[in-house]
């Protein structure tokens, strides 16, 4: 008897990313001129987008009908 893993149809990285890049947006934090912002990436990596504050990236995700993620 076969394994689900071994069933299963393969999914590449690069399908995955495509997958979610219109639900969900990582939100990372990072430090700019000794402040830490926080970054907003779609799933595939590209920034769309830095605040100031976590709770303001987090209801501009939410805005724009996409789920945040934290990225550390």
């Amino acid at each position: 008897m076969q394994s689900a893993y071994e069933t299963a149809e393969i999914i590449s990285a690069q399908d995955l990313r495509i997958l979610g890049i219109n639900e969900i947006a990582y939100i990372k934090p990072q430090k700019l001129d000794g402040q830490v912002i926080y970054a907003i990436h779609a799933a595939d990596g590209t920034e769309i987008a830095r605040m100031a504050g976590r709770d303001v990236a987090e209801v501009t995700v939410r805005q724009n009908n996409m789920e945040p993620a934290s990225l550390h």
